[in-house]
């Protein structure tokens, strides 16, 4: 469970508010389908470590969630000519994730109902909609406090994660108690712009 863990996401809520700009989409696109492997490459590396936090947040399982990831990715490549991306390619490969990631937790809970030592009622998965939600508020969330800039980071989660009062945390850095007020502040404004999408009206951070 992520320690700075907001509302939950509405349910129009359908991209991450990280995704790439349409026009370097256009470029990588057009050499990925013309088979230049340094295109693939750079998506891979540009996206593959959200796909699996995305899946993984959803699984809570680390090592199905990297197959995920890498079977998106290797469909990705063997599909590049005939690809049909109306958006940006990272929308389409998040997609792609939480289609094959629904489809594991379907699969799993089709198993578990097969258990015969499975009492029924007590283990039981959750909504896999809701699960998909999660996991992309989460991965979000997690995408936009790392963008943060360093003090406001480490401010940010001294309080949200460790839970330190505003003097704790000034007498922890050496610095004033207005600093941590102000760099808070600064922090929960940058952080409400990113994650406006997944906000409802009027909810704050």
């Amino acid at each position: 469970m992520s320690p700075y863990r907001c509302t939950e996401c509405p349910r129009e809520c359908t991209t991450l508010l990280t995704s790439t700009p349409a026009v370097d989409d256009r470029e990588l696109l057009a050499r990925l389908r013309a088979g230049e492997t340094s295109a693939f490459d750079a998506i891979f590396r540009a996206n593959y470590p959200l796909l699996v936090r995305v899946a993984e947040a959803m699984l809570r399982e680390r090592a199905t969630a990297e197959e995920i990831a890498q079977d998106v990715m290797l469909e990705l490549w063997r599909r590049r000519e005939s690809l049909d991306v109306t958006e940006s390619v990272r929308g389409y490969l998040l997609q792609a994730t939480r289609n094959r990631t629904l489809n594991a937790l379907r699969h799993r809970a089709i198993e578990r109902k097969s258990e015969p030592h499975v009492i029924e009622g007590v283990t039981r998965l959750p909504s896999t909609d809701a699960a998909a939600r999660e996991g992309e508020i989460e991965a979000a969330l997690h995408e936009a406090v790392a963008a943060l800039p360093d003090r406001c980071r480490q401010i940010f989660e001294l309080s949200r994660v460790d839970g330190l009062k505003y003097a704790e945390i000034a007498a922890r850095l050496g610095i004033s108690v207005k600093t941590v007020e102000v760099q808070m502040g600064k922090a929960l404004r940058i952080l409400r712009e990113r994650l406006k999408v997944w906000l409802p009206t009027g909810e704050n951070l």
